[in-house]
């Protein structure tokens, strides 16, 4: 099956002289769900750069469904990646939600007729069909990043890339932006390649990366990823809550299974403590 995204012996570096990115490979699969973690200024961010070709690689090969990545054909493909930023603010275009979401429509030249009905359909997947008529400016973070994804989805791309797109939220902005990110993987079988310090997102992703220093130095399953836990403490990556929990608690020959009741729990923290 032809990979959605492959990288082949990939190396770039900003200033011609120090590569931070190091020969790295990695195949992602069509309708896959992959997320990429790494300490910070392991390259993570600028390997999506590279994907989407707006940075050049010093050498090795990019294909995005199958077709290499080059200056003659990097605008063509871009027509099949969309990208959700760190910063959404950064993203918006229009004076309003429908406005914003109808941008890249205008750019790849639909007919003004059916744009409406896509910009309601797409509004009403992220749940922001009561706010097209908002200013983007007036919503809560993780409004701004569902407009961000429905603004992705109007173009109808073959693979979405989120770029840290969490990471100015809220816990709770988080937990509605990882199951938005989820579902349009389960639902509309898009290649889903998210890169993130988010270990409850990892955790429901179906395959990982970890970048150190350029790079790649696990790759697999979340289950086999934080089973390298002390590999993962000591690249300043944490494992999410409820394993580290678990772990500290057979550490501590708490038998966890049968403590699951509140005031189990409890007492499991408060010896933990």
């Amino acid at each position: 099956m032809t990979a959605a995204i492959e990288v082949s012996h990939l190396s770039f570096s900003y200033d011609g002289q120090t590569d931070i990115i190091k020969d790295v490979s990695f195949s992602i699969p069509k309708g896959s769900y992959t997320t990429i973690i790494g300490h910070n200024g392991s390259g993570k961010s600028t390997i999506a750069k590279l994907i989407i070709g707006l940075l050049a690689a010093k050498s090795g090969q990019i294909k995005i469904l199958g077709e290499e990545l080059t200056e003659e054909s990097v605008y063509n493909l871009r027509r099949h990646i969309g990208i959700v930023f760190q910063n959404p603010d950064n993203q918006f275009i229009g004076a309003t939600v429908a406005d914003d979401i109808a941008f890249g429509l205008e750019n790849h030249c639909v007919p003004q007729e059916k744009m409406q009905g896509i910009i309601e359909e797409c509004a009403a997947k992220v749940g922001m069909t009561e706010f097209l008529d908002s200013e983007p400016t007036h919503l809560s973070g993780g409004q701004k990043q569902r407009v961000a994804i429905a603004g992705i989805l109007a173009i109808e791309p073959d693979i979405i890339i989120f770029d840290e797109s969490t990471s100015m939220l809220d816990p709770q902005g988080k937990a509605s932006i990882n199951a938005q990110i989820k579902a349009l993987n389960q639902e509309k079988n898009l290649t889903i390649l998210s890169i993130t310090h988010d270990m409850e997102e990892v955790a429901q992703s179906e395959h990982v990366l970890v970048l150190n220093q350029g790079k790649v130095e696990l790759e697999g399953t979340p289950a086999e990823i934080f089973a390298h836990e002390k590999m993962l403490k000591s690249m300043y990556l944490d494992v999410p809550f409820a394993l580290e929990f678990s772990h500290a608690c057979a550490d501590a020959g708490i038998d966890f299974d049968a403590q699951l009741t509140l005031d189990g729990v409890v007492r499991a923290l408060c010896r933990l403590k």
